[in-house]
């Protein structure tokens, strides 16, 4: 995807940038991998059938994600996030690590609660996943989770929302602070046009007098850029970044063919040139720009776009560079609503 094959073996060979993760006494690369197109065969990325090759048996899954995995380790990736909705990414990731027996203070894994996968390993249901914030469900699914343990030390609310209640249901809370108190880092994360108005009220949380949630993981791309300063906000206040969803789930990519984007595709082809670098990277190194941005997710499911995703690290943009890419921000509304319609595949 963009990057002339000779510049590979300096990408593998390359250190990836580590950074604290807030205040929680993590120091984590840059880059991390989320499973959530490697874990079903099911999901909203562009071309995310073509990745899979079509291939849907689960073994062929599993062997797919540990290739995926023994590559993102090999570029110094250490950061991987799953969810209990991530179809069976959980167990793919937990085989691969005691197969090859990694070190826990090696690898740092966080998780997620609060959806339900339902797809019962179909790409075409009614439901994909469901989402229950209830404590029988945090009770449930951390049982599930921990089996990651020693190496799941994170946490988190899957896409908290006003209309769950989660930041209100004081029985979950006081569980949440339990797993704190054993040493788990809390946090949460958060989607669509309601995004920042989630992150300053969980800021807000304590339990036993005690700031719960260590961590916010938010949707944050060139197209989506509404998070700026209350993601900066929770960085200063302590609290560590990821972002997920970087690439808006391929709308950043050559697979983007909407007429409405070709004249943004055209700057950023133009960037990318002079970089020698697919326009993938240069949307991941835009916001790695964002030094608040402590750990930026690749959503990569095929080898090639993860090399190509990683070498946005190697990348600085410039200040004019940065403001054509700002420029192309959509509001906040039009943007969640053009991915509410984006087709599973």
């Amino acid at each position: 995807m963009g990057r002339p094959a000779h510049l590979y073996f300096r990408i593998l060979c390359m250190h990836l940038p580590h950074i604290d993760f807030g205040q929680t006494g993590l120091n984590l690369p840059r880059i991390g991998l989320g499973l959530a197109a490697l874990g079903r065969p099911g999901y909203i990325n562009l071309g995310h059938a073509e990745d899979l090759a079509y291939d849907y048996v689960v073994e062929a899954m599993e062997r797919r994600t540990h290739r995926m995995l023994d590559l993102a380790y090999e570029l110094g990736i250490r950061y991987f996030d799953v969810a209990r909705s991530y179809g069976r990414a959980e167990s793919f990731l937990r085989s691969w690590l005691f197969n090859n027996g990694h070190h826990p203070e090696d690898i740092t894994i966080g998780s997620k609660w609060g959806y339900t996968y339902t797809a019962d390993w179909k790409v075409e249901t009614d439901f994909h996943e469901i989402k229950d914030h209830s404590l029988e469900v945090l009770q449930k699914q951390w049982e599930e989770s921990k089996l990651l343990m020693p190496f799941l030390r994170l946490y988190q609310i899957h896409s908290a929302t006003l209309e769950s209640g989660v930041l209100d249901n004081k029985e979950v809370l006081a569980h949440l602070g339990e797993l704190k108190q054993k040493g788990i880092k809390i946090g949460l994360s958060v989607s669509g046009v309601d995004q920042p108005r989630i992150v300053e009220l969980a800021m807000m949380i304590r339990v036993d007098g005690v700031h719960l949630f260590d961590s916010i993981q938010a949707t944050y791309n060139i197209l989506d850029q509404s998070m700026d300063k209350v993601l900066e906000a929770a960085a200063e206040s302590g609290m560590g970044i990821i972002i997920k969803e970087a690439l808006a789930n391929g709308r950043l990519t050559n697979r983007n063919q909407k007429a409405d984007f070709q004249k943004n595709k055209q700057v950023l082809d133009q960037i990318a040139q002079k970089y020698e670098a697919g326009i993938d990277a240069i949307a991941l190194a835009f916001v790695l720009a964002r030094p608040w941005a402590h750990v930026v997710l690749s959503g990569a499911a095929v080898e090639n776009h993860l090399r190509s995703n990683i070498s946005a690290a190697s990348i600085l943009l410039n200040s004019e560079e940065l403001n054509l890419l700002e420029d192309m921000k959509m509001k906040p509304e039009a943007y969640w609503e053009e991915r509410s319609g984006l087709k599973w595949n």
